[in-house]
């Protein structure tokens, strides 16, 4: 039994082969690889009795083999003889169906006229030319007349994938080398110059089709690349305007739009300084930024990309976790498997991750072996677990050099957090990139107080954030550090209210996460104002409250909000419920053993 009986036929057998045949024995169907290794990743999880098609996936003969043997045809990399695939769809009557569709595999493998095609359709992309021959003469001709001066990316138009096919050129005098070096893989395919697009980080939108015309869109997510071959993936993005994910699937789903046939599209994006999107490129197959949604979303994008060519309902495409990252496992300089295993190996122990490696013979430098996918309940979770596998990687791609960008970025709005606060029953946790509670202050005057909200975070285990925000002398940084919280992997901000006590309330005017305001106790009216005025909030912008200088409860308040969605969280304050529990007993006990008017002595 199968949820189609339809065959489907797959041009190539990579590792992404490999992961929609798995997706597809899920439902039982029926899926033919073509690829010239008997034991490539693809057919090597295959149990399919009426065995493959040995061969290219550019070869005429091959292709017209496992087209009279499908009723779908798809491919998991783009660089397929395209003309075959054509004459298929046409000399076969509509028997056999090709997704996506063969005119959109041609525009998307030469870069310059996918770009061309997207400019066409008014989506934003950097300006770029193609180069009149391979030389360096035409390359500095092409900055000189048409775009706005070096650094520049030079690209070949074809067979470019995984950083094979771009050249960083910094200056005229590297135009030479820059043209020598990206020749070969050229070919006759030719060069493209593009303006070098000043992004503050990379990020990426898995589209789908179906072939009813249905289409959905994954989170969009941020991409770390090392020598422009992807390294980490983190989901979702993270940036300081909210407005930034909902605008990245907009770019991408009117990128697809304008293209025909069904199945899953890799867009790739630039998100400027100033907040613009710049659409990089497409795979028109399952892609590398999206290997995250097996373990993180409700629905695969490989799952997605066989229901969207059989024209079955799309499934969800919403993350069931709150946060995820994926690691790839590269080949190192040594050739050896034992760094890539060691990174494998390092990876069962961290709660949360998930190991996928893809068989593969020749473990060369650079080459994809296999990836890691790290799911988590907090940012601060998975982007520690991420840390710990990146410092095993070589020095160069150290755990520094794969930080989220745009985190980065976010980070560098808000001035360092004032240190870590000690107390006597243990260290807060602090991680100033990705707090799960921020505790924050319009003074230090305050800190006594706020501490002890701080003192509660941490004997909780929360990460949490602590430091001084002014709503009168800092009004710029309250904006943006309240603007930014929630792109930093806040959830719940716990605010300082003294003298004026206009900082809560600022705050959450500013936020849709909660806010706790803490009124403290100043010299003339005993914080009584403060309490007053956090109480006196307009409708539409709540801020909750505790007593007086209620530092700690304010602490636990947070914990209990943030516990909401992490069981780990509400074992814990069952542990700390029972231990307030246990240290009342004891008291009890205590003073009927010595009587109250000793104990009250004690």
């Amino acid at each position: 039994m199968s949820i189609d009986t339809r065959k489907i036929g797959i041009l190539g057998g990579g590792q992404l082969g490999r992961m929609l045949i798995q997706a597809g024995q899920l439902m039982n169907l029926d899926i033919v690889v073509l690829e010239g290794d008997t034991q490539s990743p693809a057919k090597q999880v295959s149990n399919r009795q009426g065995g493959h098609v040995l061969g290219s996936f550019n070869d005429p003969a091959a292709i017209k083999e496992l087209a009279g043997r499908v009723d779908i045809l798809t491919v998991e990399i783009e660089h397929v003889n395209v003309d075959v695939l054509e004459e298929v769809e046409r000399d076969m009557g509509g028997r056999v169906q090709v997704s996506p569709s063969p005119s959109t595999i041609r525009t998307i493998q030469d870069k310059y006229t996918q770009k061309e095609h997207l400019m066409h359709h008014r989506i934003p992309v950097a300006r770029s030319v193609p180069l009149e021959e391979q030389s360096a003469d035409a390359l500095l001709s092409a900055v000189s007349n048409h775009l706005s001066g070096f650094p520049v990316m030079l690209k070949a138009r074809k067979q470019a994938y995984d950083g094979k096919g771009n050249y960083l050129v910094k200056s005229a005098q590297e135009a030479q080398t820059a043209v020598s070096t990206l020749a070969q893989t050229a070919g006759k395919g030719g060069l493209y110059v593009e303006e070098l697009a000043p992004f503050t980080a990379e990020i990426a939108v898995m589209v789908v089709r179906s072939v009813g015309g249905q289409v959905v869109a994954y989170p969009a997510v941020e991409t770390v690349h090392e020598d422009s071959v992807c390294s980490v993936v983190y989901a979702p993005l993270l940036a300081s305007d909210a407005s930034v994910q909902s605008r990245a699937r907009d770019v991408a789903t009117n990128a697809i739009s304008t293209f025909a046939g069904a199945g899953v599209f890799g867009v790739e994006m630039f998100l400027l300084a100033d907040g613009q999107i710049l659409l990089n490129e497409i795979a028109p197959r399952p892609h590398n930024s999206g290997h995250y949604t097996i373990e993180a979303c409700a629905t695969s994008q490989y799952d997605n990309h066989l229901r969207a060519i059989l024209d079955l309902p799309l499934g969800d495409t919403q993350m069931v976790v709150p946060y995820a990252a994926m690691v790839n496992l590269l080949g190192r300089d040594d050739g050896t498997e034992e760094g890539v295993m060691k990174l494998a190996r390092k990876a069962l122990t961290l709660p949360g991750a998930h190991v996928h490696l893809y068989g593969k013979a020749g473990c060369r430098k650079g080459r994809k072996m296999g990836h890691v996918t790290v799911v988590g309940e907090s940012a601060a979770s998975v982007h520690d677990h991420v840390d710990k596998l990146t410092a095993l990687l070589p020095s160069k791609s150290s755990s520094s050099g794969v930080v989220s960008s745009a985190l980065a970025h976010i980070s560098t709005l808000l001035p360092p957090s004032i240190k870590q606060v000690e107390t006597d029953k243990t260290t807060t946790r602090t991680n100033p990139s990705h707090p799960l509670v921020s505790v924050v202050m319009g003074s230090d005057s305050d800190l006594k107080v706020m501490s002890g909200a701080g003192a509660m975070l941490g004997e909780l285990g929360v990460e949490y954030e602590l430091t001084v925000v002014s709503a009168h002398r800092t009004p710029q940084r309250m904006a943006q550090f309240a603007h930014s919280a929630r792109a930093r992997g806040v959830r719940c901000i716990v605010a300082g209210a003294g003298g004026a006590a206009h900082l809560p309330g600022m705050i959450a005017a500013m936020t849709p996460l909660p806010v706790i305001g803490v009124p403290v106790k100043g010299s003339s009216l005993d914080g009584v104002d403060s309490l007053h005025s956090i109480v006196q909030m307009p409708r539409g912008i709540p801020v909750a409250t505790v007593a007086i200088n209620g530092g700690v409860n304010a602490g636990l308040l947070a914990v209990r909000i943030v516990a909401a969605g992490m069981p780990r969280l509400l074992d814990a304050l069952d542990t700390y419920k029972h231990r307030l529990e246990e240290e009342v007993y004891a008291k009890v006990d205590k003073m009927e053993k010595v009587g109250w008017e000793e104990y009250r002595g004690l």
